[in-house]
């Protein structure tokens, strides 16, 4: 099956191309941004070695789809889709932060709580919690934005604004923005019998000043979700919580020896875990979009992705 590992386009009046952990963004002419999603798999900040078939495709249209749901709580980059592993929009200028905001302590959060932390980016948890236990209310922990190959970091509110990495007013744009998006998430996975846990946002500035939601939204790699149903039950007899994220890659990966930490392994992926894989981001579209997935023509991807790109730019 054909994957999606790089690319390297040449677009009309393209300026440079960043390549992150997952999406290649291409600058035409200082004014658009080329996003294309590819099927590169990373966890704990780290590309793993083999990709998952229809990934790219999936988070690209899970973020668009919920790009289009949410634009009227908050302004957003987005221009296009001119194909299915590609989203066009505006050039902005990326802030140095990612809004990480959390109903529910899980993942990370209850790493650290289980660590014996009691204070997460400046902002306290209650004590007496359970993993997977809902926050009295939302809370904001903010992480660094890290280059390719570093790890992202917790850092508080206090310390952005100490640093200088984002102006008090603009902050408190971040803020109110995140908790808005929080909102309309929940709302819209509750209509699909999920319940958004924790997320993280990306914003940036247009050339005009305007700050907008940049780069991808409620997608399972930005994302974790519970089953609503037996949510309670679950974690009334202590039982692990259904859920719909990228957590249970992460999990496989803690169970065979790799938390991205120096010395170790990558384990090796077999195929039938890579399908396994391919198979869970095809259920976590279905379950979070409510539309059955279509999968799109896998044969020439790249003269695919080139051609589509390439007549949305000429018109």
């Amino acid at each position: 099956m054909n994957t999606i590992n790089e690319t390297n386009f040449k677009f009309p009046n393209q300026k440079s191309v960043y390549k992150g952990k997952v999406r290649e963004v291409y600058n035409i002419n200082d004014a658009l941004l080329v996003m294309v999603a590819t099927d590169r798999l990373s966890a704990f900040d780290v590309i793993l070695p083999r990709q998952i078939p229809f990934k790219g495709q999936i988070l690209n249209q899970i973020a668009t789809k919920m790009m289009k749901d949410t634009e009227a709580v908050v302004p957003n980059w987005l221009l296009a889709n001119p194909d299915e592993n590609v989203a066009v929009g505006h050039l902005c200028d990326p802030f140095k932060v990612e809004m990480v905001i959390r109903g529910y302590m899980s993942g990370h959060a209850a790493r650290e709580y289980k660590a014996g932390k009691r204070v997460l980016c400046g902002i306290a948890m209650p004590a007496g919690l359970k993993e997977n236990d809902k926050f009295p209310a939302p809370i904001i922990t903010p992480s660094t934005k890290a280059d390719n190959g570093e790890h992202d970091e917790d850092i508080s509110r206090e310390a952005i604004l100490a640093q200088g990495i984002v102006s008090e007013a603009d902050y408190a744009v971040l803020e109110n923005y995140t908790r808005a998006l929080f909102e309309k998430g929940t709302e819209i996975a509750a209509k699909r019998g999920l319940i958004l846990v924790d997320t993280k946002y990306e914003f940036g500035k247009t050339k005009e000043g305007k700050i907008v939601l940049i780069d991808e939204i409620h997608t399972p790699d930005s994302s974790r979700y519970f089953y609503a149903d037996g949510y309670q039950e679950r974690q009334n007899t202590g039982e692990s919580q259904k859920q719909l994220s990228k957590e249970f890659v992460r999990q496989w990966l803690i169970e065979n020896g790799f938390q991205g930490l120096e010395g170790q392994e990558i384990p090796e992926m077999s195929d039938a875990k890579i399908i396994e894989i391919s198979n869970r981001y095809i259920e976590l579209y279905e379950q979070i979009v409510g539309e059955p997935f279509v999968k799109a023509a896998t044969e020439n991807v790249l003269d695919r992705i080139e051609k589509n790109v390439n007549s949305f730019l000429s018109n």
